[in-house]
């Protein structure tokens, strides 16, 4: 009698019929104990440049991996031919356990989640003062992302020789993130790249923002051996050609961080996201949910938040960021 479970021995090994040939099929996976470690760099049609000490190797998932995805950051076990030599190609056999993941939808009403990234601990969120003009909406809902993720968000703010940055940051002031303001002519001489660089040594810093706001030419200064293709991009409409068409891990010239520059976005979906988990990034406000009803929206009659900060236990601002926040995840990029 064939036994199914955890516990079975070779009498439950299955053998396809009528093939000649055909070796029996086991449960039991290789365990590769001889496997080079690896950090994914980035992936194409299936294609992954994966660095394996101090060189780039091309890799495909081994089949035991299944559905499994790998994505630019995550740190894997590889086995082949790893000498990086033209049309080798060596498999990923594993994918470590992530330390974070940033997660995206399409739209609100799309249930397939997109990882952009694993492994980052900060999300550097860049827009631009001007041409095209800042986008509150995709920059909270960001920041929603990556509080979900546990990142820790930075803001670049480019293009301030077209507008200050002083109304926008009346806005995100009281949630107290780092951001960095940069110009165009900081960028050519060197200054903007250097101020920026000091936020990203000893991290790994994904990249994100909608196409024209300077992402990927400030990773060019930020990374100048490995420059990516700029394009033109519509300042009005904000619609134009999609330079960075795949994420992409570099190395800081130093060797001190890592940046992760990804696809322009026109939206950040946030279908994946339990509200609950954002209020992790407030720690004080965090203890005053101890009196909230259950299932809380922490922005309705009943919210233990309002004593809290009345109670003079938190700045009556940040309640407000955290009520923004947490709205933006009910409404549309674009409302």
């Amino acid at each position: 009698m064939r036994r199914y479970g955890k516990h079975t021995d070779e009498d439950d090994v299955r053998v396809r019929p009528n093939r000649k040939g055909n070796r029996p099929r086991t449960s039991i996976r290789p365990k590769h104990e001889d496997a080079a470690e690896g950090f994914v760099l980035t992936v194409d049609r299936g294609r992954l440049t994966v660095l394996v000490e101090d060189r780039t190797v091309v890799a495909m998932k081994a089949r035991e991996l299944g559905r499994k995805g790998v994505v630019v950051g995550d740190r894997v076990a590889v086995v082949g031919d790893l000498s990086g030599a033209k049309d080798t190609l060596a498999r990923i056999v594993r994918v470590e356990e992530r330390s974070s993941v940033l997660r995206r939808t399409a739209d609100d009403d799309d249930p397939f989640e997109r990882v952009v990234v694993a492994n980052a601990d900060q999300l550097a969120i860049v827009t631009a003062l001007a041409d095209p003009e800042p986008r509150p909406r995709l920059i909270d809902r960001c920041l929603v992302a990556a509080y979900d993720a546990g990142l820790e968000p930075l803001l670049v703010l480019t293009k301030s020789d077209l507008a200050p940055a002083e109304k926008l940051m009346e806005s995100y002031g009281a949630l107290g993130m780092p951001y960095v303001v940069t110009n165009r002519e900081e960028l050519a001489d060197g200054d903007a790249a250097a101020r920026v660089r000091e936020r990203l040594e000893g991290r790994i810093t994904a990249f994100v923002g909608h196409s024209g706001v300077g992402k990927t030419t400030l990773v060019n200064h930020l990374v100048p051996d490995r420059q990516r293709a700029t394009g033109h991009v519509n300042a009005v409409t904000g619609r134009g050609r999609h330079t960075t068409t795949s994420a992409l891990a570099l190395p800081l010239p130093d060797g001190s961080g890592w940046v992760i520059d990804t696809p322009g976005v026109r939206s950040f979906g946030l279908a994946h996201i339990d509200p609950s988990r954002v209020i992790h990034a407030f720690p004080d406000l965090e203890p005053g949910t101890e009196e909230c009803p259950r299932a809380c929206s922490h922005d309705e009659p009943d919210c233990a938040l309002d004593r809290w900060v009345t109670g003079g236990h938190a700045d009556p601002q940040r309640l407000y960021s955290l009520r923004r926040l947490l709205a933006t995840r009910e409404r549309r990029e674009g409302d």
